[in-house]
């Protein structure tokens, strides 16, 4: 069992899926979690589930995350907001929500990490962050012009924060799973002409747990990863190896 007492460790997306995941396994661990999401009501039920805090802030709005990380202590953050956006090709996408997608996925998280990490220099305990990223960076997707090129941004956001933090002894890593198969994302990746060529070209031939994706990200906050930053870790069953 890792342990968790450096510090707290906010995590962001905590509404979904993942994100909730990863604060009921976070705070299993022992761990002070800060929960973010966007969704009060998924909130509220996993702080009377575990026990966590909330914080509420726009990953949008500078101005909201600013007034909410400004002076707090922190020693982890795990970026996990995110929005998909729409499945669409170069030639027929939406420009307006490429620019929402891009300002979520990549722009909050950065903005996170801004904030975030002006104070684990201040406390001078060194801290981690995890970026929540998908194997839709590493690969061409179909249809994931937007959400692609968010998350390629949000890999690059990790390699430089991390090559930046590092003399702090800050460590940044990716995560890049493949799908969770809920009813949000079953609309597209259940449909039999997209899921079975998916599946029958990934390795273990399956769709990931939200658990599966949460415990690498526990991992990578504990101090079992001291040596881990600057990486970019696929969690999708060997697809990106093909």
């Amino acid at each position: 069992m890792y342990t968790f007492d450096k510090g707290p460790i906010l995590v962001t997306g905590a509404s979904g899926g993942i994100g909730g995941e990863t604060v009921r396994q976070l705070c299993a661990a022992g761990a002070d979690v800060i929960a973010n999401g966007r969704n009060e009501v998924a909130l509220a039920a996993l702080k009377a589930e575990t026990g966590c805090k909330t914080l509420p802030f726009d990953l949008t709005s500078e101005d909201s995350i600013k007034a909410a990380l400004e002076g707090l202590d922190l020693y982890g953050v795990v970026n996990c907001g995110g929005w998909g956006g729409e499945i669409a090709t170069p030639m027929d996408t939406d420009i307006e929500v490429f620019d929402k997608v891009i300002s979520i996925n990549a722009r909050g998280a950065l903005l996170v990490t801004k904030y975030a990490s002006q104070s684990m220099v201040r406390l001078k305990k060194g801290g981690v962050i995890v970026n929540v990223s998908s194997q839709a960076s590493l690969v061409g997707l179909r249809g994931h012009i937007s959400y692609g090129s968010s998350k390629a941004a949000l890999d690059n956001i990790t390699r430089v924060s991390a090559l930046e933090l590092g003399e702090y002894g800050i460590r940044v890593n990716s995560v890049n799973p493949t799908v969770v198969m809920t009813p949000m994302s079953a609309w597209y990746w259940g449909r039999p002409e997209v899921e079975k060529p998916f599946l029958d070209t990934m390795p273990l031939g399956r769709w990931a747990t939200e658990a599966e994706i949460a415990a690498p990200i526990v991992f990578l906050l504990s101090d079992a990863a001291s040596m881990i930053s600057g990486v970019t870790l696929p969690i999708d069953g060997g697809f990106t190896a093909v």
